[in-house]
């Protein structure tokens, strides 16, 4: 499974970088992460290959995240990552508004591994 993380925050990705190296006996198959620092490094690390999961923070340096989930979420399916929005931002409005997008899924900040697990799994059901 490759997954994506597009998250401006080091600390935030080393989280997820924990997390995902610790995978093993949780149900997902093996996961390589490609890390992105902004929207830009997020795009062209998915035009360079092929992403099954874009794990997409909101606030960027250069722009929304939530206009990235937009895209991809008219890209036809065969064509597109499945995409989590992650936020801190957790108000039922604001989670309505980011699966409004088109994302397969939204993920709350902080979370924690079961929490970042199970969305992984769902996706891969």
């Amino acid at each position: 499974m490759r997954i994506l993380l597009i998250e401006d925050e080091p600390a935030n990705r080393a989280l997820v970088r924990a997390i995902l190296a610790r995978t093993d006996g949780s149900g997902l198959p093996p996961i390589e992460l490609i890390e992105a620092g902004t929207l830009g490094e997020g795009r062209a690390a998915l035009d360079d290959c092929e992403i099954d999961v874009a794990l997409v923070d909101v606030r960027l340096p250069d722009g929304s995240g939530l206009d990235l989930a937009a895209e991809l979420g008219r890209r036809p399916a065969a064509e597109r990552p499945r995409t989590v929005i992650v936020s801190a931002s957790v108000l039922p409005a604001e989670r309505a508004t980011a699966l409004a997008t088109g994302a397969d899924a939204f993920l709350g900040k902080p979370f924690g591994r079961a929490d970042l697990i199970a969305t992984l799994l769902a996706l891969a059901a």
